[in-house]
């Protein structure tokens, strides 16, 4: 059978979903609404969804899996709007930075017998240095040599889990499952430090007396340590922020401790402590970026555990989205 997917918001995220889906129209039927209009109808000319609904809760009426890859300070009115119109057994997922959160909203809003799944993509490395967004930096290859945390609250149905884990291969990624509070552990460093030490550079550097010529001189450093602040809408960070304060309380307080301590070292003139930090950060990133870029974490790191609610998902061998509503298609009419 053929699963149906709707897909609201159609920007980067979304529109590359769409894309990676229609290479796989023998499984999936997309559906896509943005809050935009026309942007909507773009993405329909450009082959992103295969039909488009202004309507946000007729929208979701007849999906089996509804994906929210909007800004995060959007989510909870979304969840709240379209609620009552989502199916029974449908699973809804997101995309946003910060997910016990989100988790709560779902449990909160939406009706027995709907589930809530949370996907975090770690994007096709060949995109890092990308700094296009909307719906025309959307590529079916987004989400290819990369992964996907999987997350979900505790008790969550199997076959929820094993619909994301599908869906996550779909799109050319690996899912990789993870609890709620370690993903948000994980986005704190990951996703919202770049972003408030962008907003903090640019606040020191534009109240100098000098600006007027710090700007002039500002080139391919400052630009690069402050493209957060064009990835993401103000309102969005802050609200994401705010709804995982412990975790970026913490990483902002060992951020700082480590700027002290460079600050020691330059007011005690220790060039030779300082130039090894240097190098030592120099070499770090290096790793990283080989290792991101190869994709292949095993080499890297000790074996985890499996999560206890996941382990059965993952012993599973991934299959097609049609199976998991297989059950559906053997009920005779008339049956509950």
């Amino acid at each position: 059978m053929t699963v149906k997917i709707t897909i609201i918001g159609l920007g980067q995220i979304g529109a590359s979903m769409g894309l990676a889906l229609a290479n796989h129209n023998d499984q999936v039927k997309t559906l896509g609404h943005d809050k935009s209009p026309e942007i909507a109808r773009k993405a329909q000319k450009q082959g992103v969804v295969e039909s488009i609904s202004n309507n946000l809760p007729a929208s979701v009426e007849e999906a089996d899996v509804i994906v929210l890859a909007i800004p995060f300070d959007e989510i909870h009115e979304t969840l709240k709007f379209i609620a009552q119109d989502v199916r029974e057994d449908a699973v809804v997922m997101d995309t946003g930075p910060v997910k016990s959160a989100v988790a709560d909203w779902a449990r909160e809003l939406l009706p027995p017998k709907r589930h809530y799944v949370g996907l975090t993509p770690a994007l096709n490395p060949d995109c890092l240095q990308d700094s296009s967004r909307g719906l025309e930096a959307a590529r079916a290859d987004l989400f290819q040599q990369g992964i996907i945390a999987v997350t979900a609250p505790q008790g969550t149905a199997e076959g929820a889990l094993k619909l994301a884990a599908d869906f996550v291969v779909l799109l050319g990624s690996k899912p990789y499952f993870a609890d709620l509070a370690e993903v948000d552990g994980v986005m704190a460093s990951a996703h919202l430090l770049p972003g408030l030490l962008a907003a903090a550079l640019v606040e020191t550097t534009t109240s100098q007396p000098g600006w007027s010529d710090i700007r002039k001189m500002a080139g391919k450093p400052y630009a690069a340590v402050t493209h957060p602040l064009e990835q993401e809408e103000p309102m969005a960070l802050a609200e994401a922020i705010m709804h995982n304060r412990t975790n970026t309380i913490r990483i902002l307080d060992e951020y700082l401790n480590t700027l002290a301590s460079l600050r020691k070292d330059i007011a005690d003139e220790d060039v030779k402590s300082l130039k090894s930090r240097l190098e030592d950060t120099q070499r770090r990133r290096a790793q990283w970026q080989m290792e991101r870029a190869r994709g292949d974490w095993s080499s890297v790191e000790s074996p985890r555990p499996e999560m206890p609610k996941f382990s059965d998902v993952m012993k599973q061998q991934i299959g097609g989205l049609d199976k998991l509503f297989g059950r559906r298609d053997k009920k005779k009419p008339g049956e509950e």
